[in-house]
């Protein structure tokens, strides 16, 4: 036996889909706070879920027609907010090893520059690289970009700027060291 809010839910459902606008605000009302409190278990985070729960509605409306059974309305709604939670928490991952990255990166430039080279000797030996290397050694330490921003200029992966900067690296040491080299791409 149906309880009355689930006819209710269902009838809201189905007016909406037959263009009643009322409805709309009706089964916000009676939907938002859940759907919220479900972002908030699997984020943790108030303002996560919030946000979760406020782009799926937008994909709850716009996909509205297309729900066949007006029955299912609540199992698709917290669907649709687990995915939209699952984006939030994949976002915060990236901006977090984002984070990370960037501040590796300046430790190890800091390092870097406190070395003492002969720029000359080293301007000379760079250009002794080949192309690709020659390329992301300068974008990275000259104008000072991170790894994925010299991806970017570069249209290649951040894997390959790393790899390109490895061999470049290794290959200026034995060129500042006097040693002979060969100047060919390993990639």
């Amino acid at each position: 036996m149906r309880s009355v809010q689930t006819i209710l839910d269902e009838y809201l459902v189905l007016d909406i889909q037959s263009g009643g606008q009322r409805a709309t605000t009706a089964l916000f009302r009676r939907w938002n706070k859940k759907l919220v409190a479900h972002g908030w278990r699997l984020t943790g985070d108030t303002d996560l879920a919030r946000e979760a729960a406020q782009d799926a509605w937008i994909d709850i409306f716009r996909g509205l027609a297309t729900l066949q059974d007006a029955r299912a309305f609540p199992a698709w709604a917290y669907r649709i907010v687990t995915r939209r939670c699952a984006k939030q928490i994949r976002a915060v991952q990236a901006r977090r090893k984002l984070t990370a990255e960037v501040a590796n990166e300046a430790q190890r430039r800091s390092t870097e520059k406190s070395l003492d080279v002969d720029v000359p000797k080293l301007r000379t030996a760079v250009s002794r690289l080949a192309p690709e290397q020659r390329a992301a050694v300068a974008l990275f330490y000259f104008d000072e970009m991170s790894v994925a921003e010299v991806a970017v200029a570069l249209d290649v992966p951040a894997g390959t700027v790393k790899t390109r900067l490895m061999h470049a690296r290794h290959k200026l040491r034995e060129l500042l060291k006097g040693e002979p080299t060969c100047v060919t791409s390993n990639e």
